[in-house]
Order: structure tokens, then sequence, then C-alpha cells
């Protein structure tokens, strides 16, 4: 899947860029010049034929290799140094109401500017380059594949099944937790999507879960739209 990230607005940024922030910060980034929503959420290899996010069950029939585009981070003023968060990283995403336990890995940004989020689609990538869920600010990211020729359908397939009011647990390297409530379900078109608001990295603490969702088009090698939930931590 791939979500367009910045440090404080989206994650749309140019390979040049990328190279220049060598790590660059969160699906997010600050001021970007370009935005480019989520588009290929699945794996090197997406399923052959429309599937919807939120299907059982992966097809077992070969999946053509698309042109896969991941989230690019968005062009900046200036050159980013060290990654934002010096806060442990969270290692571990909980959805109980939904059966979502999930692994979550740190990821940055390729040399060609995309981001980086792990093939395997039951395990989750956390933007390093943004807030982690210690910071005072902004928002966390974590976003995983919907699907992968690897695992078949993930486990962020679910999050569409997700209610408004549901707890997430998140646990950190240095083994603190944090507790989340839901706030926001959403599925938006790739196009047009506010991709900036998902990375800000100003504003209230708050975690932002992102996959893909609707229908796969094999003939742009992509799903149609990205599936967001947005939580609040609870207690502050």
């Amino acid at each position: 899947m791939n979500v367009t990230s910045r440090p404080g607005r989206a994650f749309a940024r140019s390979r040049a860029s990328a190279r220049a922030l060598a790590a660059i910060v969160a699906l997010g980034a600050a001021l970007s010049l370009m935005i480019s929503p989520l588009t290929a959420c699945t794996g090197p290899e997406p399923s052959a034929g429309p599937v919807v996010a939120a299907s059982p069950s992966p097809t077992a029939t070969p999946r053509p290799t698309p042109t896969t585009v991941l989230p690019q981070v968005p062009v900046v003023d200036a050159a980013l140094g060290a990654p934002v968060a010096a806060t442990p990283p969270p290692v571990r995403l909980v959805v109980p109401d939904v059966g979502i336990d999930m692994a979550v890995d740190p990821v940055g940004v390729r040399d060609d500017g995309e981001m980086e989020i792990p093939e395997d689609a039951d395990r989750a990538g956390w933007y390093r380059f943004g807030p982690a869920p210690a910071d005072p600010t902004g928002a966390t990211v974590v976003a995983a594949h919907v699907d992968s020729v690897q695992t078949g359908i993930g486990q962020f397939a679910r999050l569409l099944e997700v209610a408004v009011g549901a707890g997430i647990t998140v646990t950190s390297a240095d083994g603190g937790v944090r507790e989340y409530r839901v706030v926001g379900v959403e599925r938006i078109a790739k196009e047009g999507a506010p991709v900036d608001q998902w990375f800000d990295r100003s504003g209230a603490p708050r975690l932002v879960l992102v996959t893909c969702g609707g229908t796969f088009r094999r003939d742009i090698g992509h799903y149609t739209d990205n599936v967001v939930v947005t939580a609040e931590p609870i207690g502050g």
C-alpha cells in the first residue's frame, strides 16, 4: 500500500529530497510541495483482479507484478537531520475488538523517495521520522499493506470493521503501553485525500492507522481508496 508521507503535511517528496533527508519524517514531512495519496497498498504483487479490502481470504490465482507506488516524502524547505522521534518506537499494535495484533517495524524512505512499508501484510510500519506514541504532539502514523502475495489478506483489512469508541493498545520498545480510543474511521478516495492532515506533526497527540481499501484495479496496479482510523490517547 502506499501512503504519501510527510513530517508535517503529507508524504509526497522528490527523489532528490529523499536523499537529502537520509531518514525522513513519518509517512509525514513538513511543507510539502507535492502530495501523492496512498496508491499501491498491496505488496509487490497484488491479487489478480478486483479485490475488496475487507475480503475474507486472498485469491489463490497468481498475481501480476504491478508498478508499486508507495508513499513519497514531501518536499521541504530545508534538509532534515536525525529522525524527529527520540522517544521509544512502537513495537506492537493491538485492536482487540477486530482481532488485530501486529508487530510494528520502524520504517523510513526508499532511495527513490517512496515510503518503506513491510512487505509482510501481517507486519505494520511506523514512520520513524514522525512522532512516536510518547511524543507530546502530532500524529503517530502506522501503515500496512491490506494484502500481499506472501501472506494473503493482512490484518489491516479489518480496519473498516473498527467502531468509533473501540480501544487500541500500542506497546513501545521500552515496555511502555499507551491506550487509545478510536474517534474516526474513514474510507477515502486516494485522489484528493487529505494526506497532510494524517501526517501532521503538530497539534494534539493522536494515532493514525492507514491501509488501502475499495477495489483493486489491475489496470493501474493499486486500490482505489485509503482506509484511515484515527484514535486519541486515553487520559491525555
